[in-house]
């Protein structure tokens, strides 16, 4: 038999089918994650069930079906009001945080300063701690200068979390900005305002829109802050729904159903339009080294 033939006899050969074996680690990983999507889909699926749901005692589905929840949700708890108050306070919050945070972040980006790195933890650390454990402190100081239990408490409460976070996320774009263009403006005859509003601002536009996004996701769920410093007439979303489930009286556990589908469905909107901007890989950049 010639090499030809030999070598056309190989190629026609099939080849062995190798199994693919899995580590047991590997599978129980996927276990785990699969056990925890099921228990939150059943988690979801059950309170979207009951809030169409007439009655729903110990039968796998409800014995009717209605829409009417969703509206004595919107009547009872006064819904209208309450996502007006949430859409005023998270554009509020987001406009400051980024009035702030943008400027800020700039001069941590360009500017090497004695204690640069210990002033960019301080700004890290409302965002590390959790809400409540400098909560009760400032809620403390805001009703002391009257400012908690109005509008602009709640306001000033969100913006201790959302300005860092503003920080945090425009620092990696402001740095990836090759700093010869500004250079080369200033070179020209440009002064800052002109270099921040006419070359930096419309490079910047991708990461404010970014932070923007995520500091509104965030606000429109901070309970801690928002449920320190809330009054009456500056209640958000998520502050209503804790307050139907924990108030005194009796109320259809539908009605708070419907109510908690309304909360969950603004979030996932929210979260969509967030991924939909958001690249998270954005978020991860390597911050240069600067001589302190």
């Amino acid at each position: 038999m010639t090499a030809p033939t030999i070598a056309r006899t190989t190629a026609t050969r099939p080849r062995p089918v190798r199994a693919i074996r899995a580590r047991p680690a590997a599978w129980l990983v996927w276990g785990l994650v699969i056990f925890f999507f099921v228990n939150l889909a059943g988690v979801i699926g059950s309170v979207v069930v009951s809030s169409f749901g007439e009655r729903w005692f110990d039968t796998w589905l409800p014995q009717g079906w209605t829409g009417r929840w969703y509206g004595e949700a919107w009547r009872d708890f006064g819904l209208l009001p309450v996502l007006v108050t949430t859409v005023e306070v998270s554009l509020s919050v987001v406009a400051i945080s980024v009035l702030v945070g943008v400027p800020a972040s700039y001069v941590l980006a360009r500017r090497s300063f004695p204690g640069r790195r210990l002033l960019y933890l301080l700004f890290l650390l409302p965002i590390l701690m959790p809400p409540i454990t400098y909560g009760i402190p400032l809620a403390t100081v805001l009703y002391k200068y009257g400012f908690a239990g109005h509008f602009s408490g709640v306001v000033l409460a969100n913006l201790v979390p959302s300005v860092p976070f503003v920080i945090l996320t425009m620092t990696p774009f402001i740095e990836q900005i090759d700093p010869a263009i500004e250079r080369a403006a200033r070179m020209c005859g440009a002064g800052t305002g002109r270099i921040f509003t006419r070359i930096l601002a419309p490079l910047l536009v991708p990461g404010m829109l970014a932070a923007s996004i995520l500091v509104l996701v965030r606000t429109v769920g901070m309970f801690e802050l928002t449920f320190l410093t809330a009054g009456p007439d500056s209640t958000t979303l998520v502050v209503a729904l804790y307050n139907s489930m924990s108030a005194a009286g009796i109320r259809a556990q539908q009605s708070v159903d419907a109510m908690a589908v309304i909360y969950t469905g603004t979030m996932l909107v929210l979260l969509v339009l967030a991924l939909r901007v958001v690249n998270p890989t954005q978020l991860v950049a390597r911050v240069k080294e600067e001589p302190e």
